[in-house]
């Protein structure tokens, strides 16, 4: 009989035990990383446009036929490469018609000269005129300047013959030809392509009035030297090379109000085209120390950005108020004091109070 009490019994505390489990929350495994302070810079962001800083249209300075096309639309060319030929013929004859024109007029020149010592003899042997002295000095100067006439008539041929090819002045990337071979092509045709140079490549950025009494508040002067610039594209990616601004325009614009900067960026690779729509990030100032937080690790929502940090196995909400990007990393400016563990990885899982399993990500510090 004594079986009853003990069967009572386990049967009693089993539904105990499950209820007890079931009450007990699950942990999360999150994983975090320690939020430092770092020596950062005072950055602005900016919306800017690439330009080339050679940006040249090709077009014809004589008229004729177009005998071919002489590059690959897209390519690099060199300076100096022919792109464009035109039917050389009628200006090789007129070149060796004024060549003729100009040797007539020596020969004219040579008679002259001869007529002239001629009358002058004559003259101071009081055997001829006066007149017929100056006619003749005359119609040797005149000798003399249609030899200039036709010297300048043969090289305005040579040159017009040197148009017939058509050569890069800038070396730099070609676009696609407007014309093909077989048309008549002149000054009035417009461009037949156009050449952009590559590397370096200028970035151009509008700079609003406050913005630029903000970075006139970080010295007495505006040194340009001191001011380095980076780029971020449209799909956020971080360019590989920091530029340095070299141009800050001496007006403001009166319809936006705003100043336009320019910096200078290397190009090696060709990653930056002309005409290219980036972010531009220039810092000045002596660097001051900032928390870093990943970008990972932030949440917004109506009431702006917060993250979750580890305290005591859990995780709680701390709102925060951001200043900037730094690297890979956002400075906040409010809300956490550096030392913190923030959760950046297992974000969706985690609410507000939940019990959480952290593990140290290796390297999210340097990343930050």
């Amino acid at each position: 009989m004594r079986l009853i009490p003990l069967v009572f019994t386990a049967l009693f505390l089993v539904p105990l035990q499950a209820h007890a489990q079931q009450g007990e929350p699950p942990k999360v495994a999150v994983g975090v990383v320690r939020v430092e302070r770092k020596p950062v810079s005072v950055a602005r962001d900016f919306v800017g446009r690439v330009e080339a800083i050679n940006r040249v249209e090709i077009r014809a300075r004589v008229t004729g036929f177009l005998e071919s096309v002489d590059f690959k639309e897209g390519d690099f060319v060199k300076a100096g490469a022919p792109l464009y030929r035109i039917e050389e013929g009628l200006f090789k004859a007129a070149v060796n018609e004024a060549q003729g024109a100009l040797e007539r007029s020596k020969a004219a020149k040579v008679l002259t000269e001869v007529q002239l010592q001629r009358a002058e003899d004559l003259y101071a042997k009081s055997a001829g005129t006066a007149v017929a002295r100056d006619q003749a000095r005359a119609a040797d100067e005149e000798a003399k300047g249609t030899i200039l006439v036709n010297e300048a008539n043969l090289e305005t041929a040579k040159i017009n013959l040197g148009y017939t090819v058509i050569t890069a002045p800038v070396a730099g990337k070609i676009g696609r030809t407007n014309v093909t071979k077989g048309n008549v092509v002149s000054p009035e045709t417009g461009p037949l392509t156009i050449i952009v140079s590559q590397d370096p490549m200028y970035v151009t950025f509008p700079v609003s009035q406050r913005e630029f009494l903000r970075f006139q508040e970080t010295g007495r002067e505006l040194d340009t030297k001191l001011l380095k610039a980076t780029l971020r594209f449209a799909d956020l990616r971080t360019y590989d090379h920091e530029g340095s601004i070299n141009f800050i325009d001496v007006t403001v614009n009166r319809t936006t109000d705003t100043i336009l900067a320019r910096a200078t960026f290397p190009n090696p690779a060709g990653a930056l085209v002309d005409g290219q729509l980036v972010r531009v990030a220039v810092q000045a100032g002596n660097p001051q120390e900032k928390v870093v937080v990943p970008q990972a690790a932030l949440i917004a929502d109506q009431q702006g950005v917060y993250v979750f940090v580890v305290e005591d196995g859990k995780a709680v909400v701390r709102r925060i108020k951001t200043g900037g990007e730094s690297g890979n990393g956002l400075i906040v400016d409010d809300g956490l004091s550096g030392g913190e563990q923030v959760i950046v990885e297992g974000l969706q899982s985690v609410r507000p109070g939940s019990l959480v399993i952290a593990s140290p990500l290796p390297g999210t510090s340097d990343r930050s």
